[in-house]
């Protein structure tokens, strides 16, 4: 959909710092103002999670949707969560081949290939081979493999240098939920 002519980049934010899916919502928020259409995909959150981010988004017109069962770390079913995981990348390819987009967020899909539960080289060579050269990619998640990131346009490595939980205090509503 991107008619300028730009290249699509593939832009990945890693690292155990806070704000990888924050920086990729402020891209969104530039590309709403370029009336872009774009879609987000998160592979950890559970569908009937709420958030902030999901709700504005929402309001803002980008379609959004939930391939995840929570912290899948812990999960009491890893063949749910690998089946969850595989449905957003089914649906993930399905929008990004769908030609209806000019960015798609994959938020959290590194743990998906870091996990092993999406080959990270299939899905490279997958992206390699059907993403549009227009449409803007962007991916987040701790861990990011090296093959994603030699694939990538722009990589920022989130780095913690401090963070409130290490002083015992609680996630705060609008910093992070």
């Amino acid at each position: 959909m991107n008619t300028n002519g730009a290249k699509g980049l593939v832009i990945v934010n890693t690292g155990c710092g806070k704000g990888k899916t924050t920086a990729a919502l402020g891209i969104m928020m530039r590309g709403w103002a370029q009336n872009w259409k774009m879609c987000a995909i998160q592979f950890i959150k559970r569908p009937e999670e709420t958030c902030s981010e999901m709700k504005t988004a929402r309001q803002l017109g980008v379609e959004w949707h939930r391939a995840g069962d929570g912290f899948t770390w812990t999960t009491n079913d890893k063949d749910e969560t690998i089946a969850k995981a595989l449905y957003g990348w089914i649906l993930a390819q399905e929008k990004i081949t769908s030609g209806q987009y000019d960015l798609i967020l994959l938020d959290e899909f590194t743990y998906a290939l870091e996990f092993g539960w999406i080959n990270t080289n299939d899905a490279i060579g997958w992206l390699h081979a059907h993403k549009p050269p227009t449409l803007h990619l962007v991916i987040t998640g701790r861990d990011a493999p090296f093959e994603l990131i030699e694939f990538a346009d722009l990589v920022t490595d989130m780095r913690k240098v401090k963070h409130p939980f290490d002083q015992g205090i609680l996630a705060q509503p609008g910093i992070e939920f």
